[in-house]
């Protein structure tokens, strides 16, 4: 996965996410909107509204001083524990198999 800024303010961030598909841009996407201090997370994958982009371009906005870079991080670390407890979840129902 590659990242790259497209635009960064002291409350906004949009950085494309090359690789990656609506499958995961929708789980950052709700794991953002539960991170406190987000207003809005949003993304955009249509290449004929977009310029030709092909890429998915993740927009967050954040309030109260929050900042979107951190904002992003607390994100994806709550969608790494949600994967780490989806793994425990099977190991441990497919184990009493």
């Amino acid at each position: 996965m590659e990242l790259r800024v497209v635009d960064r303010t002291d409350d906004e961030l949009r950085i494309e996410v090359a690789g990656e598909n609506h499958t995961f841009m929708n789980v950052l996407k709700g794991a953002l909107l539960r991170t406190e201090g987000v207003a809005a997370a949003t993304y955009d994958v249509n290449p004929e509204q977009s310029g030709g982009q092909t890429e998915p371009i993740l927009s967050i906005n954040t309030e109260d001083g929050v900042e979107p870079l951190d904002a992003l991080e607390a994100g994806a670390n709550a969608v790494s524990d949600q994967m780490g407890t989806l793994a425990d979840d099977i190991e441990t129902t497919f184990a009493e198999a």
